[in-house]
């Protein structure tokens, strides 16, 4: 470890000492050290998925409201992976260190990420203290938008052909109208998103923040392709630990530290500064 990262390791954890809050925010390359890709770039999405890759069908195209309308069974064959993927995923051992940080605060943690995957509710974080902005894969909607009824997909165990990605078992339904389900996830291009449980998720997330008097945020993974949560990271008032191996910078780095490294390997060393003192 360089003595610049040593510095900015013992800043961060005497930040951390001194809060009352955390704030935990998040984007793909939290779950990167769990195993689960973050489709950055057509040839790492298409490695994971090849058969839309042969027929050079991006990840904005099938990650859309309109691939349900066009080949419902492909979608579903993609989303359907997704959910069982993540579903069998085991959260890596940054969850829990963040967790047990959180726990020595007096107010606590929230998380706000970009991600759909649920991992932080299989971690341990309560329901209550995570807001997933763009929705979440655990959870389904009416394709038709008949209603504004969001509902678990705990019942739902997609049957995939992984070499097609089609789905080739029983396809999910809305129980009100009979149309066909499609997760409850802020796709490209979608207008038919409903989003009234992750605006309550939100406006929990918004009581919380000013109950806070010295607040840290920990941003682990968050890009700029995507932006929304650098962006929230970088209008909460605090001190902001950027944790990137690829993009660390901070608009302003009096304000904030940043630590060029991968999730897993940053929360891991922030941790042991901690213990160190």
């Amino acid at each position: 470890m360089s003595p610049e990262i040593a510095r900015k390791l013992k800043l961060a954890a005497a930040a951390l000492a001194d809060a009352d809050g955390l704030l935990i925010t998040a984007g793909a390359g939290m779950g990167i050290d769990s195993g689960l890709p973050d489709f950055r770039g057509p040839g790492g999405f298409w490695s994971v998925y090849p058969a839309l890759g042969q027929a050079k069908i991006a990840f904005e195209s099938i990650a859309n409201p309109a691939a349900f309308d066009q080949d419902p069974r492909q979608a579903w064959g993609f989303y359907g992976h997704r959910l069982e993927r993540y579903r069998r995923t085991t959260p890596h051992a940054g969850f829990g260190l963040l967790l047990d940080m959180a726990r020595q605060l007096p107010r606590g943690a929230r998380v706000f990420t970009s991600n759909v995957d649920g991992q932080f509710q299989k971690a341990g974080f309560a329901s209550e203290h995570v807001c997933e902005i763009h929705g979440s894969i655990h959870h389904l909607q009416c394709a038709a938008g008949c209603s504004e009824r969001i509902w678990s997909a705990e019942n739902f165990h997609p049957d995939v052909d992984h070499e097609n990605c089609r789905l080739i078992g029983e396809m999910p339904h809305c129980p009100h109208c009979g149309a066909l389900a499609r997760p409850n996830i802020l796709m490209f291009g979608d207008w038919g998103w409903i989003d009234r449980r992750t605006a309550l998720q939100y406006q929990r997330l918004q009581q919380w923040l000013p109950t806070v008097d010295r607040l840290v945020c920990i941003e682990i993974g968050a890009g700029t392709n995507i932006p929304t949560v650098r962006r929230f990271s970088e209008t909460c008032s605090g001190t902001l630990i950027r944790i990137n191996p690829g993009e660390p910078e901070i608009p302003d780095p009096s304000n904030g530290i940043e630590l060029p490294m991968g999730g897993l390997d940053g929360i891991s060393r922030l941790g042991q500064a901690i213990t160190q003192g």
